[in-house]
């Protein structure tokens, strides 16, 4: 398995000039220089949201933009952490003792879950100290998730710094499950495409087992990341937590309808391959079964024939307990037809019929639409900037990552690239002041890029 782990690339660092940056920050602030370097990169989803942590495959691509640690392994049991970023404040912890604070989610919390991550499964006693000092160029609370490529990033430097070894699968579960330390119950989409992502292909990935397919991307068209400048952090909003829970309480539901053992079943997905009918039937039971108007807490504890005690402290996490109403309809058919877009993205890229850009364009024109009326994840400057995309020759366009804000991907032919984006430049970040001072970074082409590695000094 160690074979499959990332790989130590060495490098001539004159070659590298944001690597011999960060060496000589990290020299003026440490007063020794870094022994390795890793490096984690962001991702775009190109279809697939919310579904993961429902138990469905996702689509995702890494993008070029990542997170980079420099790092000196060091003989004191402390983590010194410092960022080149001047606005991110240094932060010092002692090893053995690593308190992760969910209510105030701040970068070096995002440190903390791998490098905890990792200690907790080789059950480290003398965890080895570090320096480090991390460059980030993903935009925060962007939906390209910067979060899950710093928790993988430590992972990877605390694997490293203490001499052990793990594939990239392992490495993925590790950091999707310490991430939760932070209160976000994400699904494993970005820590799977963060170390599994390979140049030049998007990934359709599976959930258990954890695996990772190629998905060669059709040529004629460019994928462009745009940032609606409106920042969504999902660890300090409770819209993520809740869909997710929507979710649950959906699937017991349709569960106990269908005589399933609905206390075990925890995600949607449980109940199609307990009853094995195809994504299109699960629709219909949903049709059948729920009802769009909101399940009250009452209303949820009849149809499971359980008290309120009950429900509460059997199902509801701890962050639910005062939440009264739930859309368990709208959810439920959010998940399951984007479950089969997923399918149906592949299935074309596999195929590549003459239309094949025109049919995935579709497919994500129907993916936004759904995640705006049916799970409610989009807002107004999302659909916004959509419309602007579709209106100056994308063939689709959708937000991207958990929404409420954060970015829009959109499918362009490659011989209309450079006119979009002056157009799109024009119409939605030149016509407001505050979004001009954010432009620089906001609106990209992005190409599949490769998933973490450590680098050395050659």
């Amino acid at each position: 398995m160690a074979g499959d782990s990332p790989s130590a690339l060495p490098v001539q660092l004159v070659e590298q000039p944001r690597l011999q940056k960060v060496k000589e920050m990290f020299i003026s602030k440490f007063g020794s220089a870094p022994k390795f370097y890793a490096r984690a990169p962001g991702r775009v989803n190109l279809i697939g949201e919310h579904i993961d942590y429902c138990g469905y495959a996702v689509l995702p691509m890494a993008i070029e933009q990542d997170i980079l640690i420099a790092v000196e392994p060091v003989q004191t049991q402390v983590v010194q952490l410092a960022n080149t970023n001047s606005s991110y404040l240094d932060f010092t912890t002692s090893v053995n003792n690593i308190q992760i604070n969910k209510t105030k989610p701040q970068w070096h919390n995002y440190f903390l879950c791998g490098l905890k991550g990792i200690q907790e499964h080789f059950g480290l006693n003398n965890p080895t100290g570090m320096n480090c000092l991390l460059d980030g160029t993903i935009p925060p609370s962007s939906g390209l998730s910067s979060s899950s490529a710093l928790v993988c990033c430590a992972g990877l430097v605390t694997l490293r710094a203490n001499g052990k070894t793990l594939s990239k699968v392992e490495l993925a579960e590790i950091c999707t499950k310490s991430e939760r330390y932070i209160g976000t119950e994400g699904g494993g989409m970005d820590q799977s495409i963060s170390f599994l992502a390979e140049e030049g292909t998007a990934k359709l990935i599976e959930f258990s087992p954890l695996r990772a397919t190629d998905v060669r991307l059709p040529s004629g068209a460019t994928f462009v990341i745009a940032n609606s400048c409106v920042e969504m952090n999902k660890a300090a909003t409770s819209h993520y937590n809740i869909r997710v829970m929507e979710c649950r309480l959906a699937t017991k539901l349709l569960s106990k309808s269908k005589g399933l053992e609905w206390e075990k079943m925890l995600r949607l997905h449980d109940v199609q391959s307990k009853l094995r009918v195809s994504l299109e039937e699960m629709l219909t039971i949903v049709e059948e079964v729920l009802h769009p108007e909101p399940y009250s807490t009452e209303e949820i504890c009849k149809c499971l024939g359980i008290s309120l005690e009950e429900l509460r402290s059997q199902i509801l996490s701890q962050n639910m307990q005062d939440v009264s109403t739930f859309k368990l309809y709208q959810r439920a058919k959010h998940v399951y037809s984007e479950a089969a877009r997923v399918l149906e993205f592949k299935k074309i890229c596999s195929e590549a019929p003459a239309n094949a850009l025109q049919l995935l364009g579709e497919l994500m024109k129907q993916s936004h639409i759904s995640c705006r009326e049916m799970y409610e994840c989009s807002c107004p400057e999302l659909d916004r900037l959509v419309d602007i995309c579709l209106q100056f020759g994308a063939i689709g366009s959708r937000l991207t990552g958990a929404g409420w804000g954060g970015c829009t991907v959109s499918m362009v032919p490659t011989d209309k690239l450079n006119t979009f984006l002056k157009n799109v430049q024009k119409a939605y970040y030149q016509m407001d002041g505050q979004r001009l001072a954010v432009e620089n970074n906001s609106l990209f082409a992005t190409k599949p890029g490769r998933g973490a590695l450590v680098f050395v000094e050659a």
